[in-house]
């Protein structure tokens, strides 16, 4: 226990982070950001989506209650994220929501 959170709350804590984080870039999404998503093929407003999606999924592992249907979320996310970057052949870019599918995987095992 650190601070008194058991290592599942931490993780969830900061995987919450990580996806309010991802949550306001999408929201904002500068030239760059809007750039990726039109290479991608998407409409000019999905980045939206995927904002509101990544802040569903922080707010959803915050609490315990609801933490499995933050982690399935942020895995369905994640996936989607990971194909659509193998697919555009970006295989760095992936390593990043690649290695939050795996830590939301470890979240699930440890919080279940």
């Amino acid at each position: 226990m650190i601070f008194g959170l058991a290592a599942h709350d931490l993780l969830a804590w900061a995987l919450a982070i990580f996806f309010f984080v991802g949550a306001i870039g999408n929201w904002i999404a500068p030239a760059n950001v809007r750039a990726e998503y039109a290479r991608w093929g998407y409409p000019d407003w999905f980045h939206y989506v995927t904002a509101v999606l990544e802040l569903v999924v922080a707010v959803l592992l915050i609490f315990a209650s609801t933490r499995v249907w933050g982690v399935g979320l942020g895995i369905a996310v994640m996936l989607a994220a990971i194909a659509t970057l193998l697919i555009h052949k970006e295989y760095r870019h992936a390593l990043l929501p690649t290695s939050a599918l795996l830590f939301l995987a470890l979240q699930g095992y440890l919080s279940f």
